[in-house]
């Protein structure tokens, strides 16, 4: 796992550019603590920061030339079964300098060109320069766990693993007020754009071919899936053992470590699938879990304690404190480069850095939920597309239902908030329930906070991008087709990439490997969400492997409790710095009247989500604070 950037010029305004990757490399240098190196060669200029996973040896330093010096990568990743790749190449007659995964990567380059996208089992962004050609192949790797952002005009094409390296490149930072109207309803960025105008993410399962000054994109991976197409005649206890069987070999592949390994285990059903399977490859696996000591609702360390029971794990509990948490805020909020405010990023980020004490690597249970449907809202959206006149009803009891408190910081509270969304999701056709569920506030909300309007033809264009798959008459798999492809990407990686590399942890999934995903969209939904039972298929492939405890369980999510924090601790945050009315109005962007009205919400008795929104624009205050404002 590492950090990857590069400039490739156009132009002689382009090339003054390319001194720039030495400060690039110096701003991503969690990302890769062990070693560093640049590579600059006539218009191209490449740097690597590298964390020390596979041949922890020099000889698998990157920047990364061959024999011939013809090609040089850089590789931000793993590529799991590089090994039996390794051994053709050897037959062959080649003579390799390393034992290392990006070496293999190369040569399979060098003989086979962009196809060997293709033989890679694995995740990873990266970039290989073509010296004789004066080409530059860019990919990213097809679930999109490994970021790449993109920057092109017309002297110049930048690309990097965070956007904190392209701003040490130089490039123009202006405000993209369409990802911004998102941002303030998601509280991250969806689809392939920044806050930055002109950053794209690449997407993943693409490659770009950079030839002087064009930049040719391609897709080398889909999900093979097509709304309403599954096997209807697939059987389900023969699905069962073969979603068990392909989790096994993906578990597997990725064990594969020359550093300590270890596995997250929230006591959840995802990571504990991952720590039963881990567990026959180790004599003892290590594991991490994180609890609130304060905050009884959100502790879960006790179904942890289970499962690290069950499979004789070298368990360690990280048991924190508000304190412990409020400690690491800024350290949170100093990494973000690009607005980002799933506040859970702060406790990962905390699991992220004591976890790194212990092990250089570890595995997650992240991807599940959206694979399999494990989220509440895939309940509430089951039910609402079967539902019949009784439970149609309960939407003209919303304004009732508005009056009671509505939080995520008790069981009740809770509740009436879930009833309310469901309540409200009655009201809204398939696609903008998804929307709306996958948001905080709605458009119009959004769009009082924001002062400027935006370009609505933009804004619809990336919403429908988002929403195409999901059809009136589709089933839940286009659902979670659209999360795979929005909530995952854009949310729940994007955490655990940032949060692990600014802690120089390498975190693997097991669930996104490639055949599993593949196998999985092929299955009917009713095989994964079904009446109040989620993640059907992978519950009852492993009910007798694990304790019955993690089957009968609320599930809570892994969140921080910022309702107490903004009340308490970040209170004159608040009202004296980020969302002071003088600040707000001097910055121009946001309304002073808006967000008045959420700051007395959010000491009110019903204060529903108003923490979130609240955090959103703390986030976005305090990085526009650091980027822009001087």
């Amino acid at each position: 796992m590492c950090g990857i950037s590069g400039i490739i010029a156009f132009s002689e305004t382009g090339r003054n550019y390319l001194q720039n990757i030495h400060a690039a490399v110096a701003a991503m240098k969690t990302r890769g603590p062990d070693n560093n190196g640049v590579y600059i060669n006539g218009n191209v200029a490449f740097g690597h920061n590298r964390l020390s996973v596979i041949d922890v040896s020099d000889a698998a330093s990157q920047p990364f030339t061959d024999e011939s010096g013809r090609y040089t990568i850089v590789f931000n990743g793993e590529f799991f079964n590089f090994k039996s790749h390794r051994d053709q190449l050897i037959s062959r007659g080649i003579q390799l300098k390393s034992t290392s995964d990006t070496e293999v990567l190369l040569y399979l380059y060098m003989l086979e060109g962009t196809a060997c996208l293709q033989k890679i089992n694995g995740f990873f962004a990266l970039a290989i320069h073509d010296k004789h050609e004066d080409t530059v192949f860019i990919a990213r790797d097809r679930m999109g766990v490994k970021p790449l952002l993109i920057y092109k005009d017309r002297d110049k094409l930048c690309f990097a693993s965070e956007m904190k390296a392209l701003f040490a490149m130089q490039i123009p930072k202006q405000l993209d007020r369409v990802s911004l109207h998102a941002y303030m309803q998601m509280n991250y960025i969806p689809a392939n754009f920044t806050m930055i105008s002109h950053v794209v993410k690449l997407e993943p399962g693409n490659y770009l071919m950079v030839r002087k000054n064009s930049a040719e994109q391609k897709q080398y991976y889909a999900m093979p899936y097509s709304p309403g197409q599954t096997d209807a005649k697939a059987d389900y206890d023969t699905s069962c053992k073969r979603v068990k069987q392909l989790l096994l070999e993906s578990v597997e592949k990725r064990m594969i470590s020359d550093v300590p390994l270890g596995a997250f285990l929230s006591g959840g059903v995802d990571s504990s699938v991952i720590v039963a399977l881990a567990s026959q490859f180790t004599k003892q696996l290590n594991t991490f879990s994180i609890g609130f000591r304060d905050e009884p609702f959100f502790d879960e360390t006790r179904y942890a304690q289970i499962v690290a029971n069950k499979f004789n794990t070298s368990h360690t509990v990280f048991s924190l404190t508000q304190d412990d948490l409020l400690a690491v805020l800024f350290d949170v909020l100093d990494y973000v480069d690009d607005p980002f405010a799933d506040s859970s990023a702060i406790a990962v980020y905390l699991l992220s850095r004591e976890t790194r004490k212990f092990v250089t690597v570890a595995l997650s249970g992240d991807g599940a939920d959206e694979l399999f449907g494990g989220y509440l809202k895939h309940t509430g959206e089951y039910k609402i597309r079967m539902a019949g006149p009784p439970e149609k009803l309960l939407k003209y009891c919303l304004p009732l239902i508005n009056r009671l408190p509505q939080s995520r910081n008790s069981a009740f509270s809770n509740k009436v908030r879930q009833i309310a969304k469901y309540a409200n999701g009655l009201k809204l056709s398939d696609r903008e329930r998804y929307w709306r569920w996958c948001s905080f506030i709605s458009e119009e909300d959004a769009g009082h906070i924001i002062l400027k309007k935006i370009d609505i033809d933009e804004y619809l264009e990336r919403k429908n991008t988002i929403l195409k798959n999901i059809t009136c008459k589709g089933s839940m798999n286009d659902v979670l087709f659209a999360d795979m492809k929005h909530v995952l990407v854009n949310d729940m990686l994007t955490k655990v990439d940032l949060m692990s590399m600014a802690s120089s942890l390498e975190v693997r999934t097991p669930f996104l490997d490639v055949e599993l995903v593949n196998y999985v969209f092929s299955l009917p939904d009713s095989f994964k969400v079904q009446g109040n039972l989620r993640k059907r298929i992978l519950q009852d492939a492993f009910k007798d492997d694990l304790p019955a405890e993690i089957f009968h369980r609320a599930k809570h999510g892994f969140e921080v409790p910022l309702l107490k924090w903004f009340r308490n601790e970040l209170f004159s945050m608040i009202n004296d710095d980020l969302l002071h009315d003088d600040f707000i109005a001097g910055q121009g962007i946001f309304s002073v009247a808006e967000t008045k009205k959420l700051k007395t919400r959010l000491q009110s008795n019903n204060p529903g989500d108003v923490h979130a929104q609240i955090w959103g624009l703390l986030v976005f205050q305090y990085w526009w604070k650091k980027y822009f404002a001087n």
